[in-house]
Order: structure tokens, then C-alpha cells, then sequence
């Protein structure tokens, strides 16, 4: 692709590296960008800069949040002693907005893949085994994607919190194998939620 300018191609190049960004998409994003009020632009730049330089992630839970202590762990209406276990924020926002669940999260920042050179000691699993030895909960319901690496990642939690006296359960099987679920419909997700299953089901009959 050719550019009558650099400050353009610089620009295009930049936004390309954003995720399902193509290079023509860039462009067309730039060019739009090049006809709104200069105001316009030095809003989104302003709005980008304060992300990433006051984003927090929740003492509590991981979850990105403005505040140390983001608003659903510091919301006393929820039931703090059931924890649904995602990957990332994606899936907590997927997972509220079906209103079915009523419990709070622990966002584990990805899962286990060898592959791609992940292993426990980089994710938030340590944070969730404390939680669990303390007493404070009743139940841990596994919300990751039924892929190899998910399933990989729900087993390595259980084989370490299976000897505590609490509920482990995973969500129903109405999201299909290999789906994400921020990809699934809300009512899909939501009655999955809600009719989860024991988690050593999941295995015990493989």
C-alpha cells in the first residue's frame, strides 16, 4: 500500500496493530479520524492515554477497574462466598450482562498453554487457592472456554482446592466445544450459568 504521507502510513501502521485491524480498515479509520474537528481527535488520544496510565486491576478479584476495588466486588448485594472463575474481562462482561448471576469473579488473566509458554506460576491461580483456604467460600464455578487449554486449566485449579469442603462446578455445556464466551448469546450463557453442573462429572464419565 502506497502513501502520498508519512505522518498517514505512520498513523495506518499504528492502527493496524489493533486486533481484526487490516491495513484498508486502518486507513479508512485514519482518513475519518482526518475529517473530524482536531478537538475530536485529541479527545480519543486524551481517552486512550487516561486508560492506560490510570486503569487499575481489582485487589480482589483482577478485574480491570478504575478503583482498587472494583464496584462488583465492593457491591455488598452480591454473594461473595460464590466465585466464577474467568479467563479475562471479556467474560465477566459477557457473563453480566445475561443478570442471571449474582455472585462475584476471579479474572485468572489467561490459561495454562504450554504451547504458548504459559504456565500456573503467570496466571492469578494462587490468589484463588488462598481465597478458598480461607473459608469464605461456598462455591467455585469454572466459566472458561471448553478448549484443551481451558479444560487443561479448570483441572490443574481442582486438583489444587479438591480437598476443600466447597462446591466446584462448572457451567452447563450449552456453550459449544472450542466457543469463547463472550461470543455466545446471553440467553445461552445465562441458562448455563444457571444449570451448572458438578465440575467432576466433567471428567469422570470421559
Amino acid at each position: 500500500m502506497e502513501f502520498s504521507s508519512k505522518l498517514i502510513e505512520k498513523a495506518v501502521n499504528e492502527m493496524s496493530q489493533l486486533p481484526g485491524i487490516g491495513k484498508r480498515t486502518a486507513l479508512r479509520l485514519v482518513l475519518h479520524l482526518l475529517k473530524q474537528p482536531k478537538e475530536q481527535t485529541g479527545f480519543l488520544s486524551q481517552a486512550l492515554l487516561n486508560m492506560r496510565e490510570d486503569i487499575k486491576f481489582c485487589e480482589n478479584c483482577h478485574n480491570i477497574s478504575d478503583t482498587q476495588i472494583c464496584e462488583i466486588c465492593a457491591n455488598t448485594s452480591r454473594n461473595h462466598q460464590v466465585i466464577c472463575v474467568v479467563e479475562d474481562i471479556r467474560d465477566v462482561m459477557a457473563i453480566e450482562n445475561t443478570g442471571q448471576y449474582k455472585g462475584i469473579y476471579h479474572v485468572l488473566g489467561g490459561k495454562i498453554s504450554p504451547i504458548e509458554g504459559v504456565g500456573p506460576s503467570q496466571l492469578n491461580i494462587f490468589s484463588l487457592v488462598e481465597k478458598v483456604k480461607s473459608g469464605k467460600v461456598t462455591e467455585i464455578i469454572f466459566a472458561l472456554s471448553s478448549t484443551m487449554e481451558g479444560d487443561t486449566t479448570n483441572f490443574y485449579i481442582y486438583k489444587q482446592i479438591a480437598e476443600s469442603e466447597i462446591i466446584i462446578s462448572t457451567i452447563a455445556r450449552g456453550i459449544a466445544v472450542g466457543d469463547e464466551l463472550e461470543y455466545a448469546d446471553e440467553v445461552t450463557l445465562g441458562r448455563s450459568i444457571l444449570h451448572r453442573v458438578p465440575f467432576e462429572k466433567t471428567f469422570k464419565n470421559n
